[in-house]
């Protein structure tokens, strides 16, 4: 794993998220997106070499509505940033993990995704995640 490449967060309402955090951060989101696959709305913003994801739901039965309804707003996951999300997916599934997806999905900012279940990583959802290439 090369680095955190975003933490996300789950929020009601992405509107009102983005003028609390542009507050918090002093700074606007740059980048605002749906991602229909998985029946979200997200929202990025750039805190020294981190990103931060806001993510609202778009669909009741999406993994974000889903998460709301149950524990509420707040930290959703952290994605850490791969080389070969393929290959790391494999090591890690070689090692014990609990991949949520067999095969990389299309996510936001241009990247491959794959979940790691929180059952096997101690409670926290991973998110891996590659740069698409062109």
């Amino acid at each position: 794993m090369k680095k955190v490449e975003h933490i996300g967060i789950a929020v009601k309402d992405l509107n009102n998220a983005n003028e609390l955090f542009a507050k918090l951060f002093n700074q606007s989101h740059y980048k605002q997106e749906e991602v229909v696959s998985e029946g979200v709305s997200t929202s990025f913003f750039k805190v020294g070499d981190t990103k931060i994801e806001l993510l609202e739901a778009n669909d009741q039965n999406s993994a974000i509505a889903k998460f709301i309804e149950k524990r509420g707003e707040g930290i959703h996951h952290i994605a850490f940033e791969v080389e070969d999300i393929e290959k790391e997916m494999e090591r890690l599934k070689s090692l014990g993990f609990e991949l949520i997806h067999s095969t990389p999905k299309d996510g936001a900012d241009n990247k491959r995704i794959c979940f790691l279940h929180p059952k096997s990583t101690n409670g926290i959802l991973v998110e891996l995640c590659q740069e698409k290439t062109l």
